[in-house]
């Protein structure tokens, strides 16, 4: 059977806001294929939180494929492998759901979650998330990289099997009884819900795509790098659309850096919210030259 460890980086907190996937291979006792890729988002809304933990922005996405056109030439090998994936209640969520939001019906899934393998074979009071486990065996890796995860997921379970004398990992599932989870084909209602007419994510698929017109007076509260709070408008001038920011900056007509933000899709400073009127702006922007 073949293996293979998964990690997935989520650009919110929804499960089907994936923005980047890590994958890697077991064969043999190693670690043989090891990809990753970044992934746009059904909506290019980014939480603070999330790019603080991974790094990834909206501009790093917003011309990558969406998560089906990835996941295509991987899921033949998902679907007929054993999946390992770190707490991996989150990692196969997320992979069922982003596949539901885009219509794909998800294959049956088979998979191991090595924290909970961690927590059996290498307990210690410090806890067993990736980077602790990965740390007191020596695995040395860039943690919140999707495709250095899934490696530091691998070769915990590969440490796992020779702790235990285990022959395969399928074998290390027996020897510390721990079942494999299979999942069953068919989309999840969490799923279904979220791809309703009307539903967020259906109207962030609509926000993402044409944009007949801009909708007047957008408006975004953004924060200084001293804390202060400002206010980003769109205008309507004779000679075309144009951004006003409040900043010292914006009022001498210089391009501040809070425009430049939102319209490279950063809302790490943005403070009213409204994170799906910052891709709406960035189209309508688009073809403009920004005061």
């Amino acid at each position: 059977m073949t293996v293979i460890a998964i990690d997935f980086e989520t650009a919110n907190e929804r499960r089907d806001s994936a923005c980047a996937v890590g994958l890697a291979w077991i064969a043999d006792g190693a670690v043989v294929r090891r990809e990753s890729r970044l992934i746009r988002p059904p909506e290019l809304r980014f939480s603070p939180g999330n790019i603080r933990v991974h790094g990834i922005v909206p501009a790093d996405v917003r011309n990558r494929p969406t998560f089906p056109e990835v996941m295509a030439e991987f899921l033949p090998d998902l679907a007929t492998s054993l999946i390992l994936a770190h707490n991996a209640g989150f990692d196969m969520g997320v992979l069922r759901a982003s596949l539901g939001a885009h219509g794909v019906i998800p294959p049956a899934f088979s998979y191991l979650c090595t924290l909970q393998i961690a927590r059996r074979v290498f307990p210690a009071e410090e806890g067993c998330g990736l980077n602790k486990v990965a740390a007191r065996l020596g695995i040395r890796f860039e943690h919140h990289d999707a495709g250095e995860d899934a490696y530091a997921c691998a070769e915990i379970a590969l440490a796992a099997a020779r702790q235990t004398g285990a022959p395969s990992i399928p074998a290390l599932s027996r020897a510390i009884r721990l079942p494999i989870t299979t999942l069953p084909a068919g989309p999840d209602v969490a799923a279904r819900l979220q791809s309703r007419p009307g539903s967020l994510t259906e109207r962030a698929r609509r926000a993402a795509g044409d944009f007949p017109a801009t909708p007047p007076g957008l408006h975004f509260a953004v924060r200084g790098s001293s804390g202060n709070r400002y206010a980003v408008t769109l205008e309507d001038r004779s000679q075309g659309p144009h951004l006003r920011c409040t900043c010292m900056a914006g009022r001498y007509g210089t391009l501040c850096r809070h425009v430049k933000s939102l319209l490279a899709g950063d809302i790490t400073d943005l403070l009213s919210g409204n994170h799906a009127d910052v891709e709406v702006l960035r189209v309508r922007m688009t073809p403009t030259r920004v005061g």
